[in-house]
This record gives C-alpha cells, sequence and structure tokens, in this order.
C-alpha cells in the first residue's frame, strides 16, 4: 500500500452570503496543509473537497464563511484497509 500524505478526506458545503470560491480556495492554499482541493459554487452555496491531515482547521474556518452542512470526513487509512470511516 502507497503511503498516503494526508490522511482526511474532508468534503463540506459552504451555505452563506457573498461567498467568493476563489478567495477561499486561496486562503486554503497558503493557510492548510493538504491536497485534492476542489471549491466550487456560487455566492450562495460553496462545496468543499480537500484530503487534510488537520480537517477540524478546515471546518472551523468554513464554519466563519458561512453555515456548514452535509459534512464528511473519511479516514482514507482506514478506507485503504477496508475498515468503515
Amino acid at each position: 500500500m502507497e503511503p498516503i500524505e494526508f490522511r482526511y478526506d474532508t468534503q463540506l458545503l459552504i451555505e452563506g452570503k457573498g461567498l467568493d470560491e476563489d478567495a477561499i480556495h486561496d486562503y486554503f492554499m497558503t493557510h492548510f496543509k493538504g491536497d485534492c482541493l476542489i471549491a466550487v459554487g456560487d455566492p450562495e452555496l460553496i462545496k468543499i473537497h480537500f484530503h487534510t491531515n488537520e480537517p477540524w482547521q478546515v471546518l472551523e474556518y468554513c464554519a466563519s464563511l458561512g453555515e456548514i452542512f452535509d459534512i464528511v470526513v473519511e479516514d482514507m487509512i482506514r478506507q485503504a484497509r477496508g475498515e468503515k470511516g
């Protein structure tokens, strides 16, 4: 099994007003360690997908932007071993 550099596949939606997907993307790239970033949407709803070792930091930042929901944090090491979660 190939080593996994960033353990947690973190996905969520942010609902708010005046959200800027480019600004959110740039914030992630300068403040968080991770890869596979997707930050897409419109000023009212942004979908986030990000691999990181600190999903709680991602959740805290996203919650500061608006209401967060449909939150999924999956442990990719456990998945690779065939375990849940």
